[in-house]
């Protein structure tokens, strides 16, 4: 198995795509730092000073940003990296 990634969610509190983000981030066991972006402006500024862009959700796997993302679109993105296996739900 892969070494475990390092993972930085930039994410509201309360939001589907935050929501489907995390919960893709539980179903592989990976353990993440969740951002506040909405009542912490400064995690949003540092969302959008390393994305380039001010949507979210924007997760920062091993230095790589992966911005305005959905649950689905992550998981493809850490499948297409080797990062974990697909799981039947």
């Amino acid at each position: 198995m892969a070494e475990t990634p390092k993972i930085v969610a930039y994410l509201k509190p309360v939001c589907g795509w935050s929501n489907g983000v995390r919960e893709v981030l539980r179903r592989h066991q990976l353990p993440f730092e969740d951002k506040d972006i909405i009542n912490n402006p400064a995690n949003y500024a540092e969302m959008v000073q390393k994305s380039g862009q001010p949507l979210s959700p924007c997760i920062e796997v091993n230095g790589e940003m992966v911005a305005d993302v959905s649950g689905e679109e992550l998981e493809e993105y850490l499948i297409s990296k080797g990062l974990v296996q697909p799981v039947s739900v």
